[in-house]
């Protein structure tokens, strides 16, 4: 004789090993516990409980994605923005996530990006490196404004 596991149980189960893998935000717990078929009054106060016990922490989230995204994949604030939109996270955690990102951080990781990107282009002329380097930048999401000033204080 198979005991059903109680319904609430199953679905804290299910976010808590989610989240045992790295940390989501609401959103991303919101669709994982959807997938497993389960309601959404359940899957409402389940993720109640787990922001009550500090689990689950959108703030937390969007600062520490944000930060390591610009960091170690040189990305801009738009594409942290949209990804974190995409994870399901507010826009006033996004806003207030994005402003720790100072212009100057910007600035200095696209450049840092554009020099270690020209050791790869050396034998290209400056027509191509400027093209490469732009397409390459604005896929990172920087700003076209950014990108020419920095291209033009790059010695191609």
């Amino acid at each position: 004789m198979q005991i059903e596991a109680d319904p609430y149980s199953v679905a804290t189960k299910i976010a808590l090993n989610a989240l045992s893998r790295r940390a989501k935000s609401r959103g991303e717990l919101y669709a994982v516990l959807l997938k497993k078929n389960t309601e959404p009054d359940l899957i409402d106060r389940v993720l109640d409980r787990l922001t009550e016990h500090k689990l689950i922490d959108d703030q937390a989230f969007a600062n520490d994605w944000s930060r390591s995204r610009h960091i170690y994949k040189g990305l801009s604030r738009n594409v942290l923005a949209r990804e974190l939109r995409q994870k399901g996270v507010g826009d006033i955690e996004i806003t207030v996530a994005l402003e720790q990102i100072a212009p100057e951080s910007e600035r200095a990781v696209a450049t840092a990006l554009v020099e270690k990107k020209l050791r790869s282009l050396q034998r290209e002329s400056a027509d191509v490196k400027y093209r490469r380097l732009s397409g390459f930048l604005a896929r990172k999401g920087y700003p076209q404004q950014l990108i020419s000033q920095i291209l033009r204080e790059t010695d191609l």
